[in-house]
This record gives structure tokens, sequence and C-alpha cells, in this order.
């Protein structure tokens, strides 16, 4: 059975209560109305149920928190005060000290639940009784088993009976939408290489040397050449050219990719029954006066 603080088991308590907290609440003996301390924390079962207030006794023992039982309890909303039923100053220095940072474990409620039981419940077969008040040992206490152990075993600690508290609460459902971002695809671009045998046909342009040998006429052979005319070693220089490819590879940027994200919006409608709890009043011979949400009051025979 662990226990756990209620703003741990629900951080949003105070809408769940409508408002109400608790927390900060004075207290009070129910006999000398003699204030005692505050709540300071509120602790709950793993189903939400109210089991212990955290008491800080400055008033009584200053610096000291003790548990007090929900059920040893009651509130009083217009007062915005509680009382702590038959809670004497003797009683709070038994009670074993509560700190924020420990575990309220079976033993150690076994401990709080000892000094709050009266008269104390003893153990099969066993003829010594608990003083009331007193911390008793947990082993005068085998009326109780730790593997069976559950709160409603003691009503007159954790009940909360109508004398005591008064609140009936009547709750309503209500629609409360909200939205979840899931992941539903992922796209990936990237790049990846191709390859192509690509053909390209340059002309190119070759030069040669043509010797054109030709015959003189006849009658130009009767001139006779003087010795001028006759130059040994004379020779022609031509140079010949020709052009070759010059082929190679360049990269340039064929096309440009932008990716991006466009946010399409879309209605989705939903349904559900809602339930309401209404007040059954059932009367026996005398009036009541019930109030309407408007504030005007009717009365009923």
């Amino acid at each position: 059975m662990a226990l756990l603080k209620l703003k741990d088991f629900d951080p949003d308590y105070r809408n769940t209560f409508d408002g109400d907290d608790v927390l900060g609440m004075d207290v009070y003996t129910d006999r000398k109305d003699e204030k005692i301390g505050t709540v300071s924390d509120v602790l709950v079962d793993e189903q939400g149920h109210f089991r212990y207030l955290v008491l800080d006794l400055g008033f009584w023992i200053f610096g000291i928190k003790v548990l007090l039982p929900i059920g040893r309890s009651q509130i009083d909303d217009q007062a915005h005060r509680i009382y702590a039923t038959g809670m004497t100053k003797e009683q709070a220095e038994n009670l074993p000290e509560f700190n924020d940072s420990m575990t309220a474990d079976y033993d150690y409620e076994e401990r709080v639940r000892n000094v709050y039981r009266t008269p104390a419940t003893p153990t099969m077969g066993a003829a010594t009784m608990a003083t009331p008040g007193a911390i008793a040992d947990t082993a005068n206490y085998a009326a109780y088993d730790r593997n069976t152990y559950n709160y409603q075993q003691e009503p007159a600690l954790y009940d909360i009976n109508d004398r005591d508290h008064h609140n009936l609460r009547l709750y309503q459902e209500r629609l409360v939408a909200n939205k979840n971002r899931v992941k539903t695809g992922e796209v990936t671009v990237g790049k990846h290489i191709e390859t192509e045998t690509a053909r390209v046909s340059v002309p190119i342009e070759k030069e040669r040397i043509v010797i054109e040998r030709n015959t003189p006429l006849e009658s130009a052979a009767v001139m006779s050449p003087s010795d001028s005319d006759f130059r040994e070693g004379e020779v022609a220089r031509i140079e010949v050219y020709e052009e070759t490819p010059d082929i190679r590879k360049e990269a340039f940027v064929r096309e440009e990719v932008r990716v991006r994200k466009e946010v399409d919006t879309d209605t989705v409608d939903a349904e559900e029954t809602l339930r309401r709890e209404e007040l059954d009043i059932n009367t026996d011979g005398r009036p009541v006066v019930e109030k309407r949400a408007d504030g005007s009051f009717s009365d009923r025979v």
C-alpha cells in the first residue's frame, strides 16, 4: 500500500476539487478549540483516497510534523479550519515524526496507528494491553496482518463519515479536446550519381604540303640564264600545322531543388455521451430547503 503526496498523485488537484485546497488549513483540537498547527500536505493511497493529513505542529511542538488519519478529522469549510478529533498534546508527542523525504511504509503506519487506537488491539492470546496514547510495539498488534491489511479494517481512522464531513460533490463529465503530435511518415531527399556515355564530334584541320612541278614552255627556254640565276643550297621552308581535339569534362548546375514543409489544416469532429450527477432528495415529513443554482430557494414538504 504505497502512499503518495497529493501533489505527486494529482498535480492539478485544485481543479479536481473545484478550487478547494485543504493545504494550509489551520488545525484545532475539538475539545478546547486550541490551535495546534496547520496542514502542510496530504497522503493518498494508489486509488487517490485521502489517508492522512500531514500536520505541522508549530503551535504545539516547534518544527515537528506528524500524521493525522483522515477519519480523525472534522473539516469545517465555512470556518476554513480542521478539528483533530480527540487529539491531545500528549498523544501528539507520542506520534513518530514525519518528514518530506521519508516513505510511509507499513511499519511506520503501524507506529502511527498504535497511537490513535483506543483501546489498543491485543495480540491474539496476549493478555497485555497498550496504554491509550502511548506508542505500542508493533508485535502487540498481530491481529493485523501486513500482507492482508486494508484501511477498511479500521473505519474509525480512515472513514470520512457524514457527521464530520458534510460535503457532497456532484460530478459532471465534460469533453476535453487536446491535440497530440504524432509522426505519420518521413521523406528523405538525397543525391546519387548516374553515368552515361556521351559522344561529341569535333572537326579539326590538318595542313599538308602540295608540291607541283611544271615544265616551262619552249618559248621561255630560249632565254639564256646567267650565272646569277643558279643558287646552290636554296631552301624553301613552310610550317605545317594541324588541329588536335581538346575534350574534357566540367561540372555545372543543371537544376536546383528546394525542400520545404507545408501545413494543411483540417477539422475533426467528435461526439461523446456525457454523464451528469443530479441530487435525489427524499423527505420524511419535514421540509427541506433546496438552493437552486441561480441562488433562489424552493421548499419541499
